[in-house]
């Protein structure tokens, strides 16, 4: 299943509506870090609502998403991880250590908004 990627001015915004398999999460991946190049995004938001499992892989994607879309000069948010995601994810010892994480997506655009003022006032 192909995540749909939206632009919004210098934003890029995944929504994942569904489960997706490990090639799905690095299509993805080679997608997001490819349209970020392409379109000079400042930042990136990651919407995994809908999700109601998050394993290992799944994270890891996410991180090196992020981490890879930072070297070319965009900040990653991810959105609207549920309450009993974040439960198990703790409990299985899963981290987005170093991401930004917000509740929705409003909250994530705000986020990157103040990323970029930060990073202009520097």
């Amino acid at each position: 299943m192909q995540v749909p990627i939206l632009k919004q001015g210098g934003y890029l915004i995944a929504s994942i509506q569904d489960a997706l398999t490990d090639d799905d999460l690095a299509h993805l991946q080679t997608a997001l870090v490819r349209q970020v190049r392409q379109f000079r995004s400042r930042g990136v938001i990651i919407d995994v609502t809908a999700l109601d499992v998050m394993d290992s892989f799944a994270s890891r994607t996410l991180r090196h998403i992020a981490y890879m879309t930072r070297l070319l000069g965009a900040q990653t948010v991810i959105v609207g991880i549920q309450p009993d995601i974040a439960f198990s994810m703790v409990q299985l010892g899963l981290t987005l250590e170093g991401i930004e994480t917000a509740l929705d997506l409003e909250e994530g655009l705000m986020c990157l908004a103040r990323q970029g003022r930060y990073n202009r006032d520097r």
